[in-house]
């Protein structure tokens, strides 16, 4: 078993290591400066152009989407692309926004390449892969529980050559961004049919007469304003060309599906480079400050909490490659354990680090001094973005109870 990446993939991650290094942490400071100078506008920062520019000359750009028979892929696969993402995870708010790598253009980038038709691909895709717009997947329902995808209350009916979409969305990622052109909608087209064939998605425009943008959401109080906010959306009697439909009508949870599980192991990915972050400051704090007549790094319950961050990290980085191996190579469906198993244990040990690193720095682990507290509402976030913890767990332990028992364990007595 050989565990060195190969040649390409250390030759992307160096040059994703040394543009975090000498642009993207340095310019962090000078993202707070723009957004605390401008409050209450959604628009992308110019640092972030400044960042988007460098990163593209690098040859740092749309790494997340691998080439595929679409024709537009020009990333990397996800055993390669693993890496890159980790770093992307160091700094969050913009290191994936700088090499157009973040959610949930992303996925909807994902999904134009494989379902949408060429003249959906040349007015959306084509500029999302330029970060000339961007755009939002409306699926969670305040009034439905989400962890059931195909009770989804929106609803999407055909009239002559139109589709209509009534329905309410909320944390609708990337939507108040006045940038945000594309609203990718999943409503029930058939309430009465098979249970996964009700759905539909359909590419609406933000500025269709109907959309109305409620209200920017909060994640324990942060507004995600540098990358466009999560918003709440009313859609009333909203009329798209039939031409907007993305795939088939009743295939929009298949697609939902196809276009969860990279964005999960993507999730994955940057969660751990968050939590080599928070262990680079709790390095500093750890042997700077002073407590009890020593450095905190003498504390037991210091070294303790270190010696668990970096066996879990360790552990479920191979996890994490393990699966992006499995993706590439059997296909999403045949690594959906893994995606469900890194799904729940990533996200649970990276909220955990990131506790500990804040209760380490005190006080000031709660305040925006630090990147702790901001990551630690992501993180948080993250056990119920793409699927809960819960329902993740229920499908893995089903999996597993239906694996047939070897001969051993079926003679036992």
């Amino acid at each position: 078993m050989d565990f060195r990446p190969d040649e390409m993939t250390r030759a992307f991650a160096d040059e994703a290591r040394t543009f975090l290094d000498e642009h993207v942490l340095p310019a962090e400071p000078v993202l707070a400066k723009q957004v605390a100078d401008t409050p209450g506008e959604w628009t992308v920062r110019p640092v972030v152009r400044d960042l988007q520019e460098t990163a593209r000359e690098r040859g740092l750009w749309n790494l997340f989407l691998p080439p595929g028979p679409h024709g537009y892929g020009g990333g990397l696969a996800n055993l390669r692309y693993a890496p890159v993402a980790e770093l992307t995870g160091r700094s969050p708010r913009l290191a994936p926004a700088a090499m157009n790598c973040n959610a949930p253009d992303t996925g909807n980038m994902e999904l134009l390449a494989h379902f949408g038709t060429p003249e959906q691909q040349e007015r959306w895709l084509e500029p999302l892969l330029e970060a000339r717009i961007r755009s939002a997947f409306c699926m969670t329902e305040p009034g439905t529980a989400s962890s059931d995808a195909s009770q989804i209350g929106t609803r999407v009916h055909r009239d002559g050559a139109e589709w209509v979409v009534n329905g309410h969305k909320w944390f609708a990622t990337g939507a108040m961004n006045p940038d945000c052109e594309l609203l990718v909608v999943m409503g029930k087209t058939d309430p009465n049919g098979p249970r996964h064939r009700q759905q539909s998605m359909v590419l609406v425009p933000r500025d269709t007469p109907g959309v109305t943008v409620v209200r920017p959401l909060t994640v324990l109080g942060y507004d995600d304003c540098d990358h466009g906010g999560h918003a709440e959306i009313l859609f009333e009697d909203v009329r798209v060309p039939a031409a907007n439909l993305l795939g088939g009508a009743g295939d929009g949870f298949a697609i939902a599906q196809a276009r969860l599980g990279p964005g999960r192991i993507h999730h994955c990915m940057r969660a751990l480079g968050m939590a080599e972050r928070a262990l680079d400051l709790v390095r500093g704090r750890a042997n700077e400050r002073i407590a009890f007549g020593g450095p905190l790094a003498r504390q037991g319950v210091v070294r303790e909490w270190a010696a668990d961050a970096r066996v879990e990290i360790e552990a479920l980085r191979l996890l994490v490659l393990k699966t992006a191996w499995l993706m590439d190579t059997a296909g999403n469906r045949n690594a959906m354990k893994e995606i469900q198993a890194i799904k729940v244990a990533v996200p649970r040990a990276v909220q955990r680090i990131l506790d500990h690193a804040i209760q380490l720095f005190g006080a000031a682990g709660l305040t925006d001094d630090h990147p702790l507290a901001e990551m630690f509402a992501a993180a948080r976030a993250l056990r119920l973005a793409d699927g809960p913890d819960e329902v993740h767990a229920s499908a893995l332990g089903k999996a597993e109870l239906r694996i047939p028992a070897t001969p051993t364990e079926g003679n036992a007595q």
